[in-house]
């Protein structure tokens, strides 16, 4: 973190860190020692009465007083650390984000709410909700929910079929099913619906502020259908709802919902990165650590070559990771405080997605691998390894899947080119080198210059073709995250090295033993020629 925060931020918040660091170990220990807990649904009372609530498990029902004392939200609102504040807030998060069960998910969709509430100039509902999410009160603290899929939706928000409509007194209701919200236990929401009478298309769909509840604590227009059945993060409470009419406030206007709502959406892609980086290193600890206990053939794991190659390549993609996820934070920041230039903006919007694409899968990958690494303890459930990969395949899903993230790069870099990932990197090349560089730097700094015109070339060789730019839309984005991450652990190299520490130039030259492109420039067989539906 030394690239993103002057030591006296650092010297201010170590305690945080620490306290935070000491109760994820701990908080770990204690869920591998009692009997694993979900979220129950209760329809009806006693005499019944429709109810429909939700009981949280014990890690959850204590996460807004967690959230609140460590400024989870907070962080990342407050005006002291400037440009530091977002890698303050989420490296916090980062800390925390195991031992949260997942409650990091519904804090994330409350960032992203103020953040868009406070983009959209409505006086009014900043004035009421902000505060609220962003406060280090827990008495007063609320959680917000985002609430866009539907079934005939999914990504493309445009087939959104709720609908909102006026009643007598002039107030916006919501009718409608949401078929996955994943923080209904919040106290508001933020959700698309198109307006009664409006046309087709993302374009007349507007954004609507809602609370959950009535002054009376009765739900407010809401009907809880079930709680979903998932693959991981059971301890989440994902709800499939039906709005009955939900009384809303249109937040500004009643179009072009979609861009209103894309500043939460860039909010949570952020946090998503945050958290797939977490849970990679959660497995590589685990499993470096495993190494150093286990005795196999006469040796334990760790001073077998092959292991000790598989977890030396673990860790030095986490280390890269890292230093990608931690420097959008540092932009995210920058831009938040109008100090970000043209090339800084550009990059915060390409990088958004491309972090949150590469992290999600590499997430899969660690977990698998960490499985594996532990051999038949990996394949049972109160190690708590299997765990770590059902909940890990949520990155690549949530808040856009790789192919969609691909496409959102694709969109951008049409706007914009490569030239402000070009200028990031070069920034980062030409980082102070205090003292000569090893020549393994000085080449490795020319292979990533070279992975990074390569794209550029891709770009212009087939920049008329669509189809083959849609095609080839995920290799280029792998190869955009792995180069723009290898020139930032190359900057950490470099400042390592003028220090007398050669280990980050030991990661950054392990994790360019794998070529940075995944492009191609040969002809191809269309896919669909292999895709048979039967």
């Amino acid at each position: 973190m030394n690239q993103h925060l002057p030591q006296g931020i650092r010297n201010e918040i170590d305690a945080d860190l620490d306290a935070l660091g000491a109760h994820a170990a701990q908080a770990w220990e204690e869920a591998r020692a009692r009997t694993p807990a979900q979220p129950i649904l209760t329809h009806f009372d006693a005499v019944g009465n429709r109810i429909d609530r939700i009981e949280s498990t014990p890690v959850w029902q204590r996460g807004a007083e967690i959230a609140t004392r460590y400024g989870l939200v907070a962080a990342g609102h407050e005006a002291r650390h400037g440009e530091y504040a977002r890698c303050n807030q989420l490296l916090r998060v980062y800390l925390h984000h195991i031992a949260s069960e997942f409650y990091t998910c519904p804090l994330a969709m409350t960032d992203g709410a103020a953040t868009a509430l406070k983009a959209s100039a409505n006086d009014a509902l900043i004035a009421h909700a902000v505060p609220r999410l962003t406060s280090r009160d827990v008495s007063t603290f609320w959680l917000s929910g985002q609430w866009m899929t539907e079934l005939a939706g999914g990504s493309d928000v445009g087939n959104t079929e709720t609908e909102a409509w006026q009643d007598g007194d002039g107030h916006w209701r919501l009718t409608g099913r949401k078929w996955f919200t994943s923080a209904v236990v919040g106290d508001m929401a933020l959700t698309l619906a198109r307006p009664r009478g409006a046309g087709p298309g993302g374009h007349a769909l507007a954004m609507f502020y809602l609370e959950t509840h009535a002054a009376d604590g009765s739900w407010n227009g809401i009907r809880i259908d079930q709680l979903k059945d998932k693959l991981g993060t059971r301890e989440l409470a994902t709800a499939e709802i039906h709005l009955q009419g939900a009384r809303a406030t249109a937040v500004a206007g009643i179009d072009h919902g979609v861009r209103l709502i894309t500043p939460m959406l860039n909010i949570t892609r952020t946090w998503n990165a945050v958290g797939a980086l977490a849970s990679i290193r959660r497995c590589v600890a685990l499993a470096t650590a495993y190494a150093h206990q286990r005795e196999a053939f006469g040796k334990r794991l760790i001073e077998h070559p092959l292991h000790a190659e598989t977890l030396a390549d673990m860790q030095a993609t986490f280390e890269a990771a890292f230093q990608l996820v931690f420097h959008l934070t540092h932009l995210l920041g920058r831009s938040e405080c109008g100090l970000a230039d043209a090339d800084e903006q550009a990059c915060l919007r390409l990088l958004t997605p491309l972090a949150k694409l590469w992290t999600g899968k590499l997430a899969v990958g660690m977990a698998s691998e960490c499985c594996e690494a532990f051999g038949g303890a990996g394949y049972i459930e109160n190690t708590g390894i299997p765990q770590l990969l059902r909940d890990a395949q949520v990155y690549p899903i949530w808040e856009g899947t790789s192919n969609v993230l691909a496409l959102d790069t694709l969109r951008a870099l049409g706007k914009t080119g490569v030239g402000p990932i070009l200028h990031c990197v070069e920034r980062c090349l030409q980082a102070r080198q205090d003292s000569p560089l090893p020549e393994a730097l000085a080449t490795a700094a020319s292979d990533i210059r070279g992975s990074l015109l390569e794209a550029a070339r891709w770009l212009e060789t087939h920049g008329d073709d669509s189809f083959r730019l849609q095609a080839g839309a995920r290799a280029l984005a792998f190869s955009l995250a792995r180069a723009v991450a290898a020139a930032l652990l190359w900057r950490c190299a470099v400042a390592s090295h003028a220090a007398g520490d050669a280990r980050p130039g030991h990661a950054l030259l392990r994790f360019l033993s794998c070529p940075l492109s995944h492009l191609s420039y040969n002809a191809f067989a269309p896919a669909f020629d292999l895709l048979d539906p039967a």
